[in-house]
């Protein structure tokens, strides 16, 4: 079992439902306009689909639909990734409210989700095929997509091989297109290169050059500076040594008098070991520091040629090292993108990947094909096609895409001895809608969501044909829970359970509103009957009708 419970609040024509499903194959009738599909929408809403204020009842704020689901295996990858706790007891609660101005909500066991997420869980839980599932038989995506699913193919790979080669083409045809524009680039960036290459600028010489300029250029008021220092600490008659001596002299004198003096002594005799450092640089700096006239000038002209470029290329000087690195890369590029022999190289290379994996891939679309072809083929004979034959046609495409290179193609033989056509050219519109059925049920077999429903799949058919289609949907009800909307009596009677739909009018609630209840056995004989046509209430009818759930349920396995 997968689907427990919908719950519906103020959802287009119904106030409030809430129903508890069951397993095994439920049919869904009531008359027409009763508001069948109507749970089908709801329940694809609650599953991600894109909301609208139409969904609103009218004259309500907003609508709010539950869906309450077992918790299966392949869950568990998206609950963990979006961080959902759950308990397979409780199992996963899906919620949607979408208000009158069409803004939506969405929740997972009451966390927060997104449209996105509630889609990408939905998969996995439910697989709807609809009243008008022939349709898709004429799209070339959508037949792809069948055959894939059926086949179990994953087109990851040559997605990914087709997106690397459309960039290494793109890439080659902008070389190609663009050499006259590149190559007026490259001989502009050269020769700024070349201009910038006599000087030679190194990433951290500016500020050095400045802070060496000026030392040199004011040399001589360095010397006196330091000069008039020394003399200030050496000078004969008051020099700072001498004086601060003579001081701590005449207090260490005294310390046996004032002990309050060793205390001063000990801070004077600091202050001189430091004039004393100070006295030891500056002689240091009067031996190693002189006027150099020749060095001065060769800063005078270095500065002034990097001053000159930097305005001739309008950056600052400081800016002049990196632009230049910056041209040199560019260069760099320009002569890798002309390089049209690597760029073909590597065009050629992404196209043999992707047309190994093109033609590993057709491959297992033939043999899928050959099996899905088969397997419909079978469902057909069941479906009043006898002697039709269903053929997959895997086909060189015209042009390759992301998908592959193969076009894929559905054709059909009404009858023995035909030969197979496209079906739009051969089958009329019963037969479109039996077979859409037939594909439905072939490879609604193979899929892994638990819940299955078909959306009047059934139209066009009657008849004998009915009652196969009602077998199938009992048969799928074995492993997987089948719900279906159908008009066909033949296909309700084999049903497990019978949900009935139905309109009310006036009362308190003076707008037409839907509902639906689950039939009990006598219940069902009446709804069978009803949908049998004529008088609903007539022996004869409801005689039919007993007869029709007696033999259903006599097939249906113990």
């Amino acid at each position: 079992m997968a689907l427990r419970r919908i719950a519906l609040q103020d959802f287009v024509i119904v106030q409030a439902l809430d129903l508890d499903v069951h397993n095994g194959f439920t049919a869904l009738t009531g008359e027409t306009g009763a508001g069948k599909s109507i749970l089908v929408d709801a329940l694809q809403l609650v599953m991600g689909a894109r909301a609208d204020a139409g969904f609103v009842r009218e004259g309500c704020n907003r609508t709010d639909i539950t869906a309450h689901f077992d918790i299966t295996p392949a869950l568990a990858p998206l609950l963990d990734e979006y961080g959902i706790e759950t308990d397979a007891e409780e199992g996963l609660l899906l919620r949607r409210v979408v208000d009158s101005q069409g803004k939506s909500r969405g929740w997972i066991n009451g966390t927060p989700a997104t449209a996105t997420q509630l889609r990408a869980l939905g998969t996995l839980l439910v697989d709807i095929h609809g009243q008008h599932a022939w349709q898709s038989l004429m799209q070339p995506a959508s037949t792809r997509a069948l055959l894939d699913g059926y086949g179990r193919i994953d087109t990851t790979a040559i997605r990914t091989l087709w997106q690397q080669w459309q960039t290494a083409r793109e890439q080659l045809e902008q070389a190609t297109q663009g050499q006259e524009q590149r190559q007026q680039e490259r001989e502009r960036l050269q020769w700024q290169v070349a201009e910038v290459d006599k000087l030679g600028p190194q990433a951290d010489e500016w500020p050095e050059l400045n802070s060496e300029h000026q030392r040199l250029a004011h040399a001589q008021q360095l010397l006196d500076a330091a000069g008039t220092a020394l003399q200030a600490l050496e000078g004969e008659q008051h020099g700072l040594l001498d004086t601060l001596h003579t001081a701590v002299h005449a207090l260490q004198e005294q310390e046996h008098i004032e002990p309050a003096f060793a205390e001063w002594t000990a801070l004077l005799a600091s202050s001189q070991t430091q004039l004393e450092e100070a006295q030891r640089g500056l002689h240091a700096y009067l031996h190693r520091t002189e006027l150099d006239p020749d060095r001065l000038a060769q800063l005078d002209q270095r500065l002034s040629g990097w001053i000159s470029l930097a305005r001739r290329f309008r950056v600052q000087p400081e800016e002049l090292a990196a632009t230049w690195t910056g041209w040199q890369q560019q260069l760099q590029a320009l002569d890798a993108a002309e390089d049209l022999e690597a760029l073909q190289q590597a065009e050629q290379g992404a196209s043999a990947a992707y047309r190994k994996e093109a033609t590993r891939l057709t491959g297992l679309r033939k043999q899928a094909a050959d099996q899905l072809g088969e397997s419909i083929t079978s469902a057909m004979q069941q479906l009043g096609m006898q002697g039709g034959r269903f053929v997959v046609d895997v086909a060189p495409a015209a042009q390759a895409g992301s998908s592959g290179a193969d076009a894929i193609d559905f054709l059909v033989a009404g009858h023995a001895g035909s030969t197979p056509r496209p079906i739009a050219k051969v089958a009329s519109g019963g037969e479109l809608s039996r077979i859409a059925l037939a594909i439905a049920v072939t490879t609604s077999q193979l899929g892994t969501a638990p819940t299955l429903i078909f959306d009047e799949v059934d139209a066009g058919v009657g008849g004998k044909v009915a009652h196969t289609v009602g077998q199938l949907m009992q048969q799928l009800g074995q492993d997987r829970q089948v719900l279906a909307v159908t008009h066909l009596p033949q296909v309700a009677a084999c049903a497990n359970h019978h949900l009935r739909v139905f309109k009310t009018a006036g009362g308190t609630q003076p707008a037409t509103v839907s509902s639906a209840e689950m039939l009990a056995e006598n219940e069902r004989l009446h709804e069978i009957a009803r949908m049998l046509g004529g008088d609903a209430e007539s022996s004869t009818t409801l005689a039919h009708a007993g007869e029709m759930l007696h033999k259903a349920r006599s097939r249906t396995p113990a």
